[in-house]
């Protein structure tokens, strides 16, 4: 009897070490599964990263989606950001365009990263964005401000039920990674 013993902590043993190596497995495969829930469904917010083509459509005239825009910058980025346009009243189909502004008011040169979400995230299925200056990484050098414009258009198969979504941009200061910096130097 006493040699069952330690064969059934020696067994014991290798299933817990199997649900620890069981666990980091999933927690190490979580984001990109997320990642990829979130792209089938769109209810991260995420936006599509490259532009939009826009064919000449028929607006919906009879439907109109409130659009608005916030905008703010992470924790040490040191530019001032704001959206020109708070809200904009868009038919599904019209093309629209809208001012970004931001201000570089430090001494040092600065490359900046946007990074838009929509809410409600399902929303963002729906927003097609021909032109963004959130596409590429702004630089800006020590006192410059740059209007940046964004283009888009909202789907005309959009729910019924989405009046009113938010486009929310944080800037992030990626002057550390960046390839723009890599290329004014050389």
């Amino acid at each position: 009897m006493s040699e069952q013993r330690p064969n059934n902590n020696s067994r014991l043993v290798i299933k817990l070490m199997a649900v620890v190596l069981g666990m980091f497995g999933f927690g190490f495969a979580l984001v990109p599964l997320y990642d990829v829930f979130c792209d089938i469904t769109g209810i991260n917010g995420k936006t599509n990263p490259y532009a939009a083509t826009y064919d000449v459509q028929d607006v919906d005239t009879s439907r109109t989606i409130m659009v608005e825009f916030i905008t703010r910058t992470n924790t040490g980025m040191p530019w001032e950001f704001e959206a020109r346009t708070k809200r904009i009243a868009v038919h599904p189909g019209e093309l629209k365009t809208v001012q970004f502004y931001a201000r570089n008011p430090t001494t040092r040169d600065i490359v900046g990263q946007a990074i838009p979400s929509v809410s409600p995230g399902t929303a963002a299925l729906y927003l097609n964005k021909t032109e963004c200056f959130c596409f590429n990484q702004q630089p800006l050098q020590a006192g410059q401000d740059v209007l940046m414009p964004m283009q888009f258009y909202v789907d005309p198969q959009i729910p019924e039920d989405i009046e009113v979504f938010t486009l929310s941009y944080t800037l992030y200061d990626v002057t550390g990674t960046s390839s723009t910096v890599a290329m004014n130097r050389g």
